[in-house]
């Protein structure tokens, strides 16, 4: 199938479209969330957990809706655009781009942390930014060997976490009492929890950001979508659940590796090491899916005009947008050079909240089954605004320079 100037060839099925949705999810969560979450819940972090859930779920389901109307590439950006105005589009997107290039970063120090734990600056930022390089140079080679990378990776993180969870609960001493409040459990902590937790559930957004590479994306998507969004829940509460029950709220608010922490207390402790591993597995699919979801909604504003018209060009052999990629690439590895994890994970969680609350208000425009698109819009809001006050500032900072850009761009147009 050979795809049209500067359009991106079909080649994705519904099976390819959940593993790039559960890669992007697996390893954002999982390995990273869980901790600063229960932090803030305390034992709460399942209740924080459902919220995020539940919340994901109605991002998904007016995500699914919109992405069967518009099966082009750019997710929410080309939706608000669409069916909100040129302006809401753009915020998309731009927080968006600039959101997910933050995670990108955090998962390539992840990769870092887990498979080099002793490796300090600058060595631990250059090793980063060579994971980046090597991740780059793969989806740069087309979207179906991305999509295979995805598979093996995902594959042997799920068999990872499920021995893990396995050996907490049967080679550990676990107790119940473990899950007894402790200080910071509440319901603002609650929904601070969710509001970090969220982040660990944004990786569907890569199925909808496909919609030009997807097969009959009408169907695929919205039946991808809530596919990929049940089985990581199962797998998220699953894991929340084990590593509870084996550190109790405070031992995992304490640890920057809780899962292999745990495992590491067990008798079973000779397994931590495969657990680390399989965290860095994890986190390089969700880097490759992140990246992968970026440069689409890159190539979607570049043809638009809101980034520079140069990455709208899509390769002539390998049919991706190949400069969008590398501009992806390069941003991402200058990031993961000085970043810091923790305080990523609530930057980018606060713009991809408002991402979606922008994709429910578009959804509630389709006039049919407005309460899903509204229940999602109030989540997303109260989220955001849940998040640590950096987050919030940081987040409204980066959103405010993008609607100034976008008033340059309008004025600018106007003048030529």
């Amino acid at each position: 199938m050979t795809a049209e100037p500067n359009r991106l060839a079909r080649r994705l099925d519904t099976g390819d479209a959940v593993v790039l949705g559960l890669g992007a999810m697996i390893g954002a969560g999982v390995f990273v969330a869980f901790a600063p979450a229960a932090r803030a819940a305390g034992s709460g972090l399942l209740l924080g957990l459902a919220v995020a859930g539940l919340v994901a779920y109605c991002n998904a389901t007016s995500s699914a809706r919109l992405a069967a109307r518009y099966p082009s590439s750019g997710g929410t950006y080309v939706y608000g655009r669409e069916q909100l105005g040129p302006f809401w589009g753009h915020l998309a997107g731009w927080g968006f781009v600039v959101g997910k290039t933050a995670s990108c970063a955090a998962m390539a120090l992840t990769v870092v942390v887990y498979a080099a734990p002793d490796v300090g600056r600058p060595w631990r930022g250059l090793l980063a930014v060579a994971v980046v390089a090597a991740l780059t140079a793969v989806n740069y080679r087309g979207v179906r060997r991305s999509a295979l990378a995805t598979k093996i990776i995902v594959t042997l993180s799920l068999l990872v976490l499920a021995g893990a969870v396995a050996v907490i609960l049967l080679a550990g001493d676990v107790a119940g009492s473990r899950l007894l409040p402790f200080p910071g459990t509440g319901a603002g902590g609650v929904l601070e929890a969710a509001g970090l937790l969220f982040f660990a559930f944004a990786g569907y957004a890569r199925i909808a950001t496909l919609g030009e590479e997807v097969r009959d994306p009408a169907r695929t998507i919205p039946r991808a979508i809530p596919v990929a969004l049940g089985i990581v829940l199962l797998v998220y509460a699953a894991v929340a659940l084990a590593v509870l029950l084996r550190l109790g709220p405070g031992g995992l608010g304490g640890t920057a590796d809780p899962l292999a922490h745990a495992v590491a207390t067990t008798s079973w402790s000779g397994f931590a090491p495969v657990v680390r591993a399989g965290a860095a597995v994890a986190a390089l699919g969700a880097l490759l899916a992140l990246v992968l979801g970026v440069s689409r909604t890159v190539l979607a504003m570049a043809r638009d005009g809101h980034l520079p018209r140069a990455l709208a060009v899509v390769h002539p052999r390998f049919e991706v947008p190949h400069r969008a990629e590398l501009a992806v690439g390069a941003a991402v590895a200058v990031l993961a050079s000085f970043a810091d994890l923790r305080s990523a994970i609530g930057f980018s969680s606060f713009a991809v909240l408002v991402y979606y609350a922008i994709a429910n208000a578009s959804a509630w425009t389709l006039r049919s089954g407005r309460i899903v698109p509204v229940a999602g819009f109030t989540g997303c809001v109260v989220l955001a605004v849940s998040l640590p006050v950096s987050s919030v500032v940081a987040g409204t900072a980066v959103l405010a320079a993008g609607a100034l850009a976008f008033a340059v761009q309008r004025t600018t147009q106007r003048g030529s």
